[in-house]
């Protein structure tokens, strides 16, 4: 006695040993003996022999019209035995009633399992979505294989074009393209963004980096739209002082300017200047809406995106040529420069210079400092500055911290070339503003909070820096109440301040309370994106770095070790660990040879050369 069976899904065959009733034991044609349940028995049958069985049943079941035999089932469920016999006309043999069953089982589509041998065809508009899916798949694996056999042989198919991006930068894995993109990445050994460049869709490097920066924070572009110019009050005093900017060349939204002005009886006033946006931009007009949608300006070589629109910036950065609304803090200072008294005014300051670091590096310097003269059309009053920042910053406590000057790289791209220029830092000139700037943010943070009105304060404790609405001291700084309230062209959080500084001045009530879930919001916000910003910058100050290497064709630079195998190059602002280096002291220079720049994944490769002598 031979038996077709079904075990865990599978139809099987063999010859029986023993008949239990309950179970049988059953010799396999390999061999195999098993013991099998007596109601997964199928068919019992004396022949034909099981040497041909499975594969003639398996082609009478190939050849059986599955939509006919569909068709003939009728509505009701149904016995694969009493559908054999219908098909073939006769009582079927073991050989065409296995052949039935294993088309039926095999047609999931076309017929439900409801029970041992037993099925019920689908209903019909089941069956047409079915196949529909079907064909959907079918013709969705033959232009899978069109995109990898395209994209493998580098060519871009036309529909990836209006993907790009998705495909680039947040994949929807579920879909066609990203798999066929996946196949053929496999299939080459290449990364997506690589194989997209070798298939001409990446219109540069630089680009792929932008775009995805763009994607993820500006996804409707970087344009403001139609946005109106921010008015200026016409009714705003004018300072009788001469202020002057100082600021990198490439800056173009001028945020602080500077004075010194004699005072009758020997005292000096001086101004520090910070431009007033907050007069014309108010809480919820257009330009504001844009700048609490940005957060802050982007900053990267060769571009940024600015945070305020033009119809902003233009009518209060203050530029040379003409008075400018400002919110003044003027320091009244003794000869022997000691705060006399501080104020603060909301008005029109007359801009006489912006003074540009190129060019006063060169006049304003520590040599310059110790001769105690600078020649400069604003010589005196940058070496009166001088003396009484060097105070404010032993007030501080911060005057022999030991940090001295160090070395910082400013960008300049040109032509799609890049000059990485170094530039001290920690000098006179900087000291003059930095210096200036935390006296004039620590002054407007205390002020608020003692009158009792709302602001985000800056504050920094167990080497942690956190922004709140309750001050709690800047241990790095050295002071007790630090707000940022001296860049509101370039930060949201510095023109929130303002508005409240500008309300404390005039006795006015505050836009935010502290309460306020503008204010909150603004302050959850800006931290993240600020931080994101900011990783973007570093991002590509890294790319150009690169680029930089390819473009002066630097096969081999120098470098600086710092520790174990990590080492500064000395050209450019970039860290990198040498796996090749061997063990020396931190501060020794080395040679290195430059290869595999790859700049989609920024990424190189240095290999030691040879030890040179101690870095001076």
């Amino acid at each position: 006695m031979n038996v077709f069976y079904e075990e865990e899904g599978q139809f099987k065959i063999g010859t029986v040993l023993a008949d239990n009733d309950a179970s049988l034991q059953v010799e396999a044609p390999h061999g195999r003996r098993t013991k099998v349940k007596a109601g997964t028995v199928l068919l019992r049958f004396e022949q034909p022999p099981l040497a041909n069985f499975m594969t003639d049943a398996q082609k009478l079941a190939d050849e059986i019209d599955v939509d006919f035999l569909w068709q003939c089932c009728g509505q009701d469920e149904f016995s694969h035995e009493g559908l054999a016999r219908e098909y073939f006309g006769h009582p079927p043999g073991p050989v065409e009633s296995a052949g039935v069953l294993l088309r039926l089982h095999g047609a999931p589509m076309y017929f439900y399992k409801k029970g041992r041998g037993r099925y019920k065809a689908a209903p019909e508009d089941a069956l047409k979505a079915a196949l529909a899916s079907v064909e959907k798949k079918r013709q969705q694996a033959l232009k899978k294989d069109e995109y990898v056999a395209k994209l493998t042989a580098g060519q871009l198919p036309g529909e990836f074009r209006e993907r790009l991006a998705q495909l680039l930068y947040r994949p929807d894995k579920n879909s066609l393209e990203w798999k066929a993109l996946d196949a053929a990445c496999e299939a080459t050994k290449r990364s997506p963004a690589h194989l997209l460049d070798k298939c001409g869709a990446l219109p540069s490097s630089h680009d792929y980096h932008l775009n995805r920066f763009l994607f993820e924070h500006f996804p409707q572009g970087t344009g403001f739209g139609a946005i109106e110019p921010a008015g200026v009050p016409a009714d705003l005093p004018l300072a009788p002082v001469r202020a002057f900017s100082i600021d990198d060349a490439t800056t173009t939204e001028i945020d602080d300017a500077l004075s010194v002005t004699p005072l009758p009886g020997g005292n000096w006033q001086v101004g520090i200047h910070i431009a007033a946006p907050a007069l014309g931009v108010t809480p919820g007009s257009a330009a504001d809406q844009a700048a609490r949608a940005r957060l802050s300006t982007v900053y990267f070589p060769g571009a940024k995106i600015t945070m305020l629109p033009d119809a902003a910036i233009g009518p209060y950065s203050l530029d040379a040529g003409a008075p400018r609304p400002a919110l003044s803090c003027y320091v009244e200072l003794t000869p022997a420069l000691e705060v006399a008294a501080v104020r603060s005014a909301v008005e029109s300051v007359p801009i006489a210079a912006n003074l540009r670091h190129d060019e006063l590096d060169a006049v304003f310097n520590a040599d310059t400092v110790a001769r105690g003269t600078v020649q400069h059309q604003f010589g005196p009053e940058l070496m009166l500055l001088w003396r009484f920042v060097t105070m404010l910053e032993a007030g501080r406590g911060k005057a022999d911290s030991g940090q001295g000057e160090r070395l910082d790289y400013s960008f300049y791209v040109d032509d799609d070339r890049v000059r990485i220029v170094p530039r001290r830092r920690g000098t006179p000139l900087d000291k003059v503003v930095s210096e200036l700037m935390i006296f004039v943010n620590r002054h407007w943070g205390e002020a608020l909070d003692t009158a009792g009105i709302a602001a985000i304060y800056r504050n920094q404790g167990g080497g942690l820096v956190r922004m709140s609405t309750v001050p709690s001291g800047h241990v790095g700084l050295g002071v007790e109440h630090y707000i940022w309230a001296s860049s509101p062209l370039r930060r949201y959080i510095d023109l929130l301040n303002q508005r409240q500084i500008i309300a404390y001045v005039r006795g006015e009530p505050p836009a935010y309370q502290a309460s306020s879930e503008a204010l909150l919001a603004a302050l959850r916000d800006f931290e993240i994106t600020y931080d994101a910003y900011a990783e973007f910058q570093r991002q590509m100050e890294r790319y150009w770095c690169l680029r930089w290497l390819l473009q002066e064709n630097a096969g081999v630079v120098t470098a600086g070790v710092l520790r174990e195998n990590l080492v500064r190059l000395e050209a450019l602002p970039l860290v990198v660990r040498v796996p090749s280096l061997p063990v020396l002291e931190s501060g020794v220079r080395v040679e290195l040879a430059v290869t595999d720049i790859d700049l989609l994944e920024l990424t190189f490769h240095c290999e030691f050369r040879e030890r040179l002598e101690f870095a001076t």
